[in-house]
């Protein structure tokens, strides 16, 4: 269940794995940038001179992404690439810094994934495959993101990171939230009644759940051009 399945001790193991949960390209692809652990996906998003092309470049050095890390205003993710990578240097990162937050559910015709993150940014894959993608949380999502996030990170203070590779994305009865951290990815997962049954577990789910519907609405109105 929940807590079984964190670990104690993490470290960057596995270089770039990539899932297919999905039928089309552009949903893998999407997928898998979430988890912020195959740093190539990246490189095709490289924006000049940015913290991005400076995380990914051969020679950057143990200051600069000791600096990106730790800065708040710079993207999330890219604060998680920069984490990983000073892991993967064997040097010391701060312990237990949420950066984000990932929901997958299996749905009858495929998989639901949201994705949280402290800057703002949400990423929601449909089990049908279509996206939402918010670059800046709409106003009437700010409250319960914010609220998910603070509930996940009562989690990430009681348990430690996973040490082996990501999994592949959960089937069945299975439901799994995972937590992109300064020192690993944490993660739980079991049936979505195991975990609410869970005191640590259930306020992370219950605020993803009513984040949902008010992330589709929101994404139904920018398709219309409403806001």
């Amino acid at each position: 269940m929940f807590g079984n399945l964190f670990g104690h001790r993490g470290k960057d193991e596995a270089p770039g794995p990539f899932h297919r949960p999905y039928n089309s390209d552009a949903a893998n692809q999407i997928y898998n940038l979430l988890f912020c652990d195959n740093p190539a996906l990246f490189k095709n998003s490289q924006d000049g001179g940015g913290p991005l092309r400076a995380v990914l470049s051969d020679s950057t050095d143990r200051e600069s992404l000791e600096r990106i890390g730790n800065d708040v205003d710079v993207e999330s993710r890219v604060r998680v690439l920069a984490f990983n990578r000073l892991r993967a240097m064997k040097v010391s990162v701060p312990r237990k810094r949420l950066l984000g937050t990932i929901f997958e559910v299996p749905q009858p015709q495929g998989l639901d994934t949201l994705a949280i993150y402290p800057d703002g940014r949400l990423r929601y894959i449909n089990q049908s495959e279509k996206m939402a993608i918010f670059e800046t949380s709409p106003p009437a999502l700010v409250e319960k993101a914010e609220e998910a996030l603070r509930a996940s990170q009562l989690v990430v203070n009681r348990y430690g990171p996973w040490d082996k590779p990501r999994r592949s994305a959960p089937t069945g009865e299975l439901m799994r939230m995972s937590f992109l951290v300064s020192d690993g990815l944490y993660f739980g997962e079991g049936r979505f009644a195991d975990l609410m049954g869970d005191r640590f577990a259930a306020p992370v789910l219950k605020a993803a759940s009513e984040l949902l519907p008010l992330l589709v609405d929101a994404a139904l109105q920018k398709d219309r051009g409403e806001g």
